[in-house]
C-alpha cells in the first residue's frame, strides 16, 4: 500500500472498521493502528488504540505521531431512512473536509474512503462504475459529495493516492442491520416478500470487503474508484435459501402486494410524526421493493478474488457467532 508506519481509521469503531482494524493489526505492517470514532467500539481488537472524537469537528493533529501515516474514512452517518437530511450532509460531507484537512496536516498521501452504491440510486438493470450517479436520497447524495472532496485532496499534490469504494448491502459479525434482521424474522417464521421475489439485492461479505481495500489500494497509482458487491447479483429469494440452508429457517411463502404494504405503513407513519420511532413508513417499504443491481467491474477485471460466496460466509459468520445464529 504504502510506507506508512501507523493506520488512522476514522469510523474505526462501526462493523467495518472493526473488521478492518483486525485485518490491519494481523498484517503487522503497522506499528500503530488506531481508531478514531464518535461511538465505542462494537467489538474490542487488540493492538489497536481508540480514541474519542466528532469527524464534524476539527481533527487534532496529534492524533498522528508525525511517521507516515495511511488513512482509511469511514465516518459516516448510513442507516436510511433513519435521519433527517440535514444530518447526512452535515457528518458525511463536513467530515470528508475535516478528514481531508487533517490528511493534509499530518502530510498523508494515502487515503481509502468508503462511498455507497446509493450514489447509483436505485436501478432495476445492471450499473458498473461506468453508470451515471442519479442519487435519489441525502445520504447517496452527501456520499457523492464527499467522494468530490476526497477527490480534491488527491488533486492538489503530487503523489497522493486515493481509493473509493462503493460497497453495496455488506454483511457480516457485529453487523446489526439488513442481514441481521431478515434472519430474525425468518427464525420467527415472519418475513414476508414485499411484493415480489426477484428483486435484486447486491451484497458482499465483510471480509471480502476489506480484502478488495487492500487489494484495490495496494494496486492504485492515483485514483481508483470501485464497486464492491459479489459478482452475482443475488435476489431477495436467493438470500432468504441461504439462510435457509445454512441456520435450517423455513422459507417463506407469502408475497404481499406493495401497495397493501404501503397503506399498512402509514399509521406507523403517523406515529412517527406524534413522535413514537418506529421504523416503519413508506421510503423503507420502498427501498425493499426496489432492486439495487450492481457489478464490481472493476474489482474483477483487477484479478481480484472473493474468498467466499453468499452461503460459505453465512456458515462463518453463523460459526463465529455467540449469542444468536447471527450476531
Amino acid at each position: 500500500m504504502s510506507n506508512a508506519t501507523q493506520a488512522i481509521i476514522f469510523g474505526g469503531a462501526g462493523f467495518i472498521g472493526t473488521h478492518l482494524a483486525t485485518s490491519l493489526v494481523a498484517s503487522q505492517k503497522y506499528t500503530r493502528v488506531i481508531s478514531v470514532d464518535i461511538a465505542p467500539p462494537r467489538a474490542t481488537v487488540a493492538g489497536v488504540e481508540y480514541l474519542q472524537h466528532d469527524v464534524r469537528e476539527a481533527i487534532n493533529s496529534g492524533i498522528s505521531d508525525g511517521s507516515p501515516a495511511d488513512i482509511f474514512n469511514l465516518a459516516a452517518i448510513h442507516v436510511t431512512p433513519g435521519h433527517p437530511d440535514g444530518d447526512y450532509y452535515y457528518t458525511n460531507v463536513l467530515g470528508a473536509v475535516n478528514v481531508c484537512r487533517f490528511a493534509n496536516t499530518i502530510g498523508c498521501r494515502n487515503i481509502v474512503f468508503t462511498s455507497s452504491i446509493s450514489i447509483y440510486g436505485p436501478s432495476e438493470a445492471a450499473l458498473d462504475e461506468d453508470a451515471i450517479p442519479a442519487p435519489v436520497s441525502a445520504y447517496g447524495r452527501s456520499k457523492l459529495a464527499a467522494e468530490k472532496i476526497h477527490l480534491l485532496w488527491q488533486s492538489e499534490a503530487a503523489g497522493r493516492k486515493l481509493t473509493i469504494v462503493r460497497p453495496a448491502v455488506i454483511y457480516g459479525l457485529h453487523e446489526r442491520g439488513n442481514f441481521t434482521r431478515l434472519s430474525r424474522m425468518m427464525e420467527r417464521n415472519a418475513f414476508v416478500y414485499p411484493g415480489r421475489k426477484d428483486t435484486i439485492k447486491s451484497c458482499g461479505y465483510v471480509k471480502d470487503l476489506v480484502s478488495s481495500m487492500m487489494h484495490m489500494s495496494n494496486r492504485n497509482e492515483g485514483v481508483s474508484i470501485y464497486n464492491f458487491s459479489f459478482g452475482h447479483r443475488y435476489t431477495i429469494s436467493e438470500i432468504c435459501a441461504a439462510f435457509s440452508r445454512v441456520a435450517a429457517y423455513k422459507m417463506p411463502r407469502l408475497t404481499i402486494p406493495i401497495w397493501f404494504m404501503n397503506l399498512a405503513a402509514l399509521p406507523f407513519e403517523v406515529l412517527q410524526s406524534a413522535g413514537v420511532k418506529t421504523g416503519i413508513n413508506r421510503d423503507r417499504v420502498r427501498k425493499l421493493w426496489f432492486s439495487t443491481n450492481i457489478l464490481p467491474k472493476r474489482l474483477v477485471t483487477s484479478g481480484f478474488r472473493f474468498a467466499y460466496d453468499l452461503e460459505s460466509s453465512l456458515h462463518e459468520w453463523k460459526r463465529e457467532s455467540a449469542l444468536k445464529d447471527f450476531d
